[in-house]
C-alpha cells in the first residue's frame, strides 16, 4: 500500500493537486505515525501565504516549507471516517468493525475522497469513483422511514454509504444533495451540476428514549440559539427520526458548487486524536490570532459557552466546534452545530473544554472576560504577529466583550419562562430551569 497520499483542494469550480503527506512511521501506527507534509511547488509559489480557503488548514499557511510531525497533521485525522461511518467503511473493505488504529491508513485512503470542507485524498476519491454503485434519487419519506436502516435499504440496491458518511461522531448521518428532479442523492454520487440543496442527515439510534430525546430537540435548540444571538446557518428539520441538517461547506452558485474550508478547533490548536481536547483559553488564544475579526469570533465562541451551560450541551468536544475559510482570506467560526440536551445521554457524557483554573459548575464571566484580553494584548505585543491583525485585536476589550454577553440575559429570561412555548419538552424545560436562570443572572451582574 502507497505510503504516501495526494491532497487535492476544490477551487475555481474544480479539484486541484495541492500537495501530499508521506509516512515516516510505520502505517500500523495509524495516526500516530510520523509524518512528512508540504504543498506542491505550483500551489506554493500561486498562492504563498494563503491561510484561507486555499491551505490545508490556518496552521498549515501555504509556502515551499514542508511540515514534519510526530503524528498525522491534525486536519488529516479529521478527515478519517469515526463512528457509524467508519464501521460502514470498515464493513465494506472487508474489514472486522473492532479493527483499531493499525487500519486508520487504509481508511483514509478510501474514506477521504469526499469529506467535509474543501480537501480531499486523491487516492479515496478514486477509489470512490470506482465503487460509487448506480445513481438512484430518494424522497424524503424514503429517507425518514427508513431511519437507521437506511444504510442497509441503500445496500440492497447496490448502493453504499461509504462516500456520504464521512461525518464523525456516533450518530448514524449521510450526506445527501437535492437534485433538480426534487429527490435526495448520496452526495458523492451526483454531479455538482445537479446540486440545489446540501443536508447531512442524521438518524435516530434504537430504541432508546433519551437519545429520541436528543434528536426531536435539535431542531428547537437551533430556534433557541438564533434567539440568544448565536450563529446558526438554517433551521433543521425532523422528519419522523431523521433529521435534516442544511449543510454551511456548500454554496450553490450559478457556476456549480462552492466548497469553503473547514477545520476543527482540534485542527486548530493543533491537538491530535480523539481524546486530547484543548482548553477554552488556548482555543481563544487561536481565534484572535488567526480569525479575521477576532473580537466578533471570540464573543461568539464565549456566548456558546454560556448557551452550552445554561441548556445542558455537555458534548463540547473539539470536533463540535469548527472553523469556515473563505476564498478571500476570511477565516471565523462555523454556524454552530451538534447543539443537544447531551445531558440527557445514557452515557453520562461530562463536560470536555473548560476554562483553565476557572470552571466548576459555574465560570467567572468576569474572569473569562478578563482572560480573553489578556491574551489580545499578549498577542499584540508579538513581534511576527501582522500589523493588520494587531489593529483587529485592538478592538478586544470588556466594554464590547460585556455588552455582548449581556445582549444574552433578556433572551435567557423569556427561555427559562416559557420555555415549552419554544419547543422544549416540560422535563426538559423543568430540568433546564434554574440553571438557564442562573445563566441569565450573571451575565446580568457583568460590569
Amino acid at each position: 500500500m502507497n505510503a504516501s497520499c495526494t491532497l487535492q483542494l476544490f477551487a475555481n469550480g474544480a479539484w486541484c493537486d495541492v500537495g501530499s503527506v508521506s509516512l515516516l512511521g510505520a502505517e500500523a501506527q495509524g495516526w500516530r505515525s510520523k509524518t512528512y507534509t508540504g504543498y506542491s511547488v505550483e500551489w506554493a509559489i500561486e498562492h504563498g501565504g494563503a491561510r484561507d480557503a486555499h491551505a490545508f488548514a490556518c496552521r498549515f499557511p501555504v509556502g515551499l516549507q514542508a511540515f514534519e510531525h510526530p503524528h498525522w497533521p491534525v486536519f488529516l485525522i479529521d478527515m478519517l471516517p469515526q463512528g457509524f461511518g467508519r464501521e460502514e467503511l470498515l464493513r465494506r473493505l472487508g474489514l472486522p468493525v473492532t479493527a483499531g488504529e493499525s487500519v486508520d491508513w487504509r481508511l483514509l485512503l478510501a474514506g477521504a475522497g469526499n469529506s467535509v470542507g474543501n480537501l480531499r485524498v486523491k487516492e479515496a476519491a478514486s477509489w470512490l469513483a470506482a465503487n460509487a454503485g448506480p445513481l438512484r434519487g430518494f424522497t424524503d419519506d424514503e429517507v425518514a422511514d427508513r431511519g437507521d436502516d437506511f444504510a442497509e435499504f441503500l445496500a440492497s440496491h447496490g448502493l453504499f454509504v461509504a462516500g456520504s458518511s464521512g461525518v464523525q461522531g456516533e450518530w448514524p448521518k449521510i450526506l445527501l444533495t437535492r437534485a433538480e428532479d426534487g429527490l435526495l442523492y448520496l452526495d458523492h454520487t451526483l454531479p455538482d451540476a445537479r446540486a440545489r440543496e446540501h443536508y447531512i442527515v442524521k438518524f435516530g439510534r434504537g430504541s432508546n428514549e433519551a437519545l429520541a430525546s436528543i434528536l426531536r430537540h435539535e431542531a428547537p435548540y437551533m430556534a433557541l440559539a438564533r434567539m440568544l444571538g448565536l450563529r446558526v446557518h438554517a433551521d433543521l428539520v425532523l422528519h419522523k427520526r431523521a433529521l435534516f441538517i442544511p449543510r454551511f461547506d456548500r454554496q450553490v452558485t450559478g457556476g456549480g458548487v462552492l466548497r469553503l474550508g473547514q477545520e476543527s478547533i482540534a485542527t486548530l490548536t493543533g491537538n491530535p486524536g480523539f481524546d486530547a481536547v484543548p482548553s477554552h483559553d488556548e482555543v481563544c488564544r487561536q481565534l484572535l490570532r488567526q480569525c479575521t475579526h477576532p473580537l466578533v469570533e471570540v464573543l461568539e465562541y464565549i456566548k456558546r459557552d454560556v448557551a452550552n451551560l445554561a441548556l445542558g450541551n455537555k458534548d463540547n468536544h473539539a470536533r463540535n466546534t469548527a472553523v469556515q475559510r473563505d476564498f478571500s482570506g476570511g477565516i471565523r467560526l462555523t454556524p454552530l452545530y451538534d447543539f443537544a440536551p447531551m445531558y440527557l445521554h445514557p452515557d453520562g457524557i461530562a463536560r470536555r473544554i473548560r476554562w483553565e483554573g476557572n470552571d466548576s459548575s459555574a465560570p467567572d464571566w468576569n474572569r473569562v472576560i478578563d482572560k480573553v484580553c489578556e491574551i489580545a494584548l499578549t498577542l499584540r505585543d508579538e513581534k511576527r504577529m501582522p500589523s493588520a491583525q494587531k489593529k483587529a485585536l485592538r478592538e478586544v476589550c470588556r466594554p464590547a466583550l460585556v455588552e455582548g454577553l449581556r445582549q444574552m440575559a433578556e433572551p435567557l429570561k423569556k427561555i427559562a419562562a416559557h420555555g415549552t412555548d419554544f419547543g422544549l419538552e416540560p422535563a426538559v424545560h423543568a430540568h433546564l430551569k434554574l440553571g438557564i436562570e442562573a445563566q441569565a443572572q450573571r451575565v446580568t451582574a457583568l460590569n
